[in-house]
């Protein structure tokens, strides 16, 4: 079928939005059109080939829409059922088998290879295949996707609210409430409030904990990390010395956790210094490269570095328990959410990129 997409051909190009052909849907696939699809700095960060995607690609992996046909062996899901989308996974791993898709040793393949589930691609233009991003493609008016990446929705949700839930959200709340579990005594030193900084301290305040400080550079995104649950907030490029600050609120000692979402390597060293002995740092930002000390910054203060994806999220499972809590008023994520018109995607990067918005989403229904 002919479809439009925002394709890119070169690395580090904007987007330009195409006619293209899209095949039906094979085995365990289904054809979706497109409601909306967030704009995450993963796609940003493969566009400019940071992280390698073989190009011409079509970018978006937080996609969302309405089921417009099943292929063979898709059980579960119908025509005109309402669904989002989050990463790939092949489900026969021993990380899959239990329970930690989000370690799948098909991840960097399913979502980053450009390929279908099968290793062929459902894309073309002018004839010639066309990379499908974590298996999606969403930039788009339609995709075909595996049902592996497919998450029902409820029917009290607006589908193009909860396509951002797919990747950026899912990924700093669930750092939070999947993997450090924190206690309300526990304290938490968030960087970079952003979608997946500012999800992580709703999570925060969700745990009960009573003390989350939130670090940026940018006001307006302090004062909402305030407004969402932080108990304080530390604005980088004013504070002399973010680490004794950080000790200072949290009675000398540095927070018990740190999240740090930033992806930038001096950064997560800070992150960690902010910590106490025993303490875990962990990274959500794509981080390439990162210089500490290991006797005196880590091995010697017992501390914990851990590298997350997708918030250790089982999408099927934690995407509707956080609308749940959505419901519930306790996880207003909403709040970060601006929508664009699809033709408007490239405005969309630039405002993302400069902190004029929180969290874009682009809109293919209207």
């Amino acid at each position: 079928m002919k479809i439009q997409a925002a394709v890119i051909e070169k690395t580090g190009e904007e987007f330009r939005i195409v006619d293209m052909e899209l095949d039906p849907p094979k085995q365990n696939e289904v054809l979706v059109k497109i409601i909306a699809c967030g704009v995450c700095h993963t796609d940003e960060v493969a566009r400019r080939q940071i992280i390698p995607v073989p190009l011409p690609a079509v970018f978006g992996h937080e996609g969302c829409g309405e089921v417009l046909e099943t292929g063979p062996g898709v059980t579960g899901l119908k025509q005109g059922d309402k669904v989002g989308f989050s990463y790939g996974y092949c489900g026969v791993c021993e990380a899959c088998r239990t329970g930690r898709p989000y370690g799948c040793r098909e991840n960097r393949r399913l979502n980053f290879g450009g390929v279908q589930f099968d290793g062929t691609k459902r894309l073309h233009k002018d004839g010639k295949p066309v990379s499908s991003f974590f298996g999606q493609g969403a930039f788009a008016t339609h995709a075909v996707v595996h049902v592996n990446n497919i998450v029902p929705l409820p029917e009290d949700i607006d589908p193009a609210l909860a396509a951002p839930m797919g990747c950026g959200i899912q990924t700093g709340a669930g750092a939070v409430l999947n993997y450090i579990k924190p206690r309300p005594s526990d304290s938490l030193f968030i960087t970079g409030c952003g979608p997946v900084g500012l999800s992580a301290v709703m999570a925060a305040r969700i745990a009960g904990c009573t003390t989350i400080i939130a670090c940026d550079v940018v006001p307006s995104r302090l004062e909402l990390a305030l407004e969402l649950g932080a108990t304080a907030a530390v604005n980088a490029k004013e504070c002399e010395d973010v680490i004794e600050h950080v000790r200072e609120l949290t009675g000398g000692e540095g927070a018990h956790y740190a999240v740090d979402c930033t992806g930038s390597g001096e950064c997560v060293r800070q992150s960690l210094n902010c910590t106490r002995p025993l303490g875990t740092c962990v990274i959500l930002g794509a981080t390439q490269t990162l210089t500490i000390n290991v006797e005196n910054e880590l091995m010697g203060q017992v501390k914990t570095l851990a590298g997350l994806v997708e918030g250790c999220s089982l999408p099927q499972v934690f995407i509707p328990e956080l609308l749940d809590y959505y419901h519930q008023g306790r996880f207003p994520f909403d709040r970060l959410i601006t929508f664009y018109d699809f033709k408007d995607i490239n405005r969309a990067f630039d405002d993302s990129g400069s902190g004029r918005v929180v969290k874009a989403v682009l809109r293919m229904d209207k």
